[in-house]
């Protein structure tokens, strides 16, 4: 399909085209692979960068009421991961703020990270504004030599650089460092500089085991992307740490491939969405599927469900009052993968490794980044050029 908006593209998978590392370059000319593949290289320059810059002040007014993290689409999503490394026992809240400005019940005694790749996206400029002349504390992160980076220095607030290289969908830990840092900074986590070299190193060796070089029988990227062709993935995850990973995997899945997901939370889907597993493209085209025909054959008239399941059995440790949450997750997970191959619905398992909050969800996020990648490229698409997303700004554009 070729159109006036740039849209391009084929309904079938090109099998052929995941093994040719030549023409995957070729079809990738902004370089979406390259930029996913640089995710450790950015969370040591991202706690580099951050190092450079003052926190100090943020904790010298003590602990605050609430942290608001503002931004859309990546920047948010860091809030996520801000919250989901803190814990349960995080002592305050922290919110990841979608819409323009901030609250109205944040005020002096409240902390807002401003996040936006660009440094020009309007939600974080709101925000950072609306912090400024309420009195609250405020960190700005984004490109430097912006928009962003001028109110932070009209209000006399730490800006973290974040060198703008790639859409902010390829810059997610770019962006999530300095968050984590401020957080650190503000007492709510622990995180510390082996975490960051052990979650990068996590990252490098997910990115060589998905390079372009290696066939799609040893490359997980691309034999997930395969799993999902032709497919309606429904990702969800087993803890609030895999529920980030699979909110994550929603968005890069729907701007690098343009498949529809449904997203979320096991626990949640277990009262409703689970009945999914039922319906007209799980069980009931199941039920009509000839076993031993090749997964590679399937067209898109066949689609189906293919549940994408994010397993985090959890760090192992002595806090008691956390076994019995880990336990019931790990029995959810087990229970719907059973309910999955009852009805003969597909599943694709992957399973959190790591010593670290933050490597641990490096370690179910860097694949799935992949997959997405390779997805749209089989399908023909430029990943990184998104014509639907250039022409939603342009319209909602003053």
């Amino acid at each position: 399909m070729e159109g006036t908006a740039g849209v391009r593209g084929h309904r079938e998978v090109d099998l052929t085209l995941l093994d040719n590392a030549e023409a995957l370059e070729r079809n990738d000319p902004g370089g979406m692979l390259r930029a996913t593949a640089s995710a450790g290289a950015q969370v040591r320059e991202a706690a580099a960068l951050a190092a450079e810059t003052d926190l100090s002040a943020l904790a010298d007014e003590g602990r605050p009421r609430a942290i608001v993290i503002a931004g859309v689409g990546t920047a948010a999503r860091t809030g996520d991961i801000l919250e989901t490394v803190a814990g349960p026992r995080c002592p305050v809240p922290v919110l990841a703020h979608r819409s323009a400005g901030i609250p109205g019940w944040v005020g002096a005694a409240d902390v807002v990270i401003a996040v936006s790749a660009s440094g020009r996206s309007p939600e974080a400029l709101a925000a950072a504004e609306a912090a400024g002349r309420r009195g609250a504390r405020l960190v700005a992160i984004g490109a430097p030599d912006t928009q962003l980076h001028a109110l932070a220095d009209r209000f006399r607030a730490p800006f973290i650089p974040v060198p703008r290289r790639a859409p902010a969908r390829a810059s997610l830990w770019g962006l999530a460092v300095p968050v984590l840092l401020a957080g650190r900074q503000l007492g709510l986590i622990k995180v510390n500089e082996a975490d960051f070299a052990e979650t990068a190193s996590r990252l490098d060796a997910d990115a060589e085991r998905c390079r372009t070089a290696l066939e799609s029988f040893v490359n997980p990227g691309k034999s997930l992307a395969l799993d999902l062709a032709h497919s309606v993935p429904i990702v969800w995850g087993s803890s609030p740490l895999a529920t980030v990973a699979a909110r994550r995997f929603g968005d890069t899945l729907a701007a690098n491939a343009r498949y529809p997901a449904v997203v979320g939370a096991l626990g949640e889907a277990g009262r409703g969405r689970v009945g999914l597993l039922d319906g007209v493209y799980g069980g009931l085209a199941e039920a009509d599927r000839d076993i031993f025909a090749d997964p590679g054959e399937e067209t898109s008239e066949a689609t189906r469900l293919r549940l994408v399941l994010l397993r985090d059995g959890g760090l192992t440790g002595d806090d008691e009052e956390g076994d019995e949450p880990v336990a019931v997750e790990e029995r959810r997970a087990e229970a719907v993968q059973e309910l999955a191959e009852r009805r003969g619905v597909r599943v694709s398992l992957i399973t959190a490794e790591g010593g670290s909050p933050l490597e641990r969800l490096a370690s179910l996020v860097a694949v799935p980044d992949f997959a997405s990648i390779y997805l749209g490229l089989a399908h023909g698409f430029d990943p990184m050029a998104v014509p639907a997303v250039s022409e939603m700004k342009e319209l909602v554009s003053p």
